[in-house]
């Protein structure tokens, strides 16, 4: 799939067109160059999942002899924006998988996560995204990924309330295996 392409300057034009519906004063030094700034901070952090090249995972084989056991990384950090009022989500994810011939770097887990997070979305795809990337890319005996998230679309409007959000998306034995499932809900709990 293309990464798209974005076009900062229309992305300035929109934020300037939205402070100056607030009626707010764009000759303030404080706010001259913000219109710059958020076309800046979408483009390059909170959308650049948008724009980067088609995710590529490198593999590792399996040792002979290696005994399957899941391979868990938690606290893996999710910064996204919600699809229904463009506010942020942010919160921590927990992935694993049992390897059957694949291995992956440790590190990429956490950039797995960092590459699907970066784009506007809601909470139940983004943790999909994120096992069925591994399932293809790792064809392993079973992927568990659970997300936990603030919405501020929920903290900042509507009711006003604080909540954490928990998405899980289980496949293979960790769906079909109730001593795995529980195995991985147990350390995902673990701190």
């Amino acid at each position: 799939m293309e990464p798209k392409k974005m076009d900062t300057k229309k992305i300035e034009s929109g934020f300037r067109l939205v402070m100056e519906g607030l009626g707010l004063d764009l000759s303030d030094p404080h706010m001259a160059d913000s219109p710059q700034r958020v076309a800046k901070a979408w483009t390059e952090e909170l959308c650049r999942g948008l724009k980067e090249p088609e995710l590529r995972m490198r593999t590792f084989p399996l040792m002979a002899g290696y005994d399957p056991s899941m391979v868990v990384l938690q606290d893996i950090p999710v910064k996204s924006l919600c699809a229904h009022h463009l506010l942020p989500f942010v919160g921590k994810a927990t992935v694993a998988y049992i390897p059957q011939k694949k291995l992956c770097g440790l590190s990429k887990l956490s950039r797995i996560v960092d590459h699907f997070s970066r784009k506007p979305q809601v909470q139940e795809n983004l943790t999909h995204e994120i096992a069925r990337f591994l399932q293809d890319n790792l064809d392993p005996l079973g992927i568990g990924v659970i997300v936990k998230a603030s919405h501020f679309c929920m903290e900042l409007r509507g009711v006003n309330h604080k909540g954490v959000m928990t998405t899980s998306t289980l496949m293979g034995v960790f769906l079909t295996d109730p001593t795995v499932r529980a195995e991985f809900m147990a350390l995902a709990q673990a701190e």
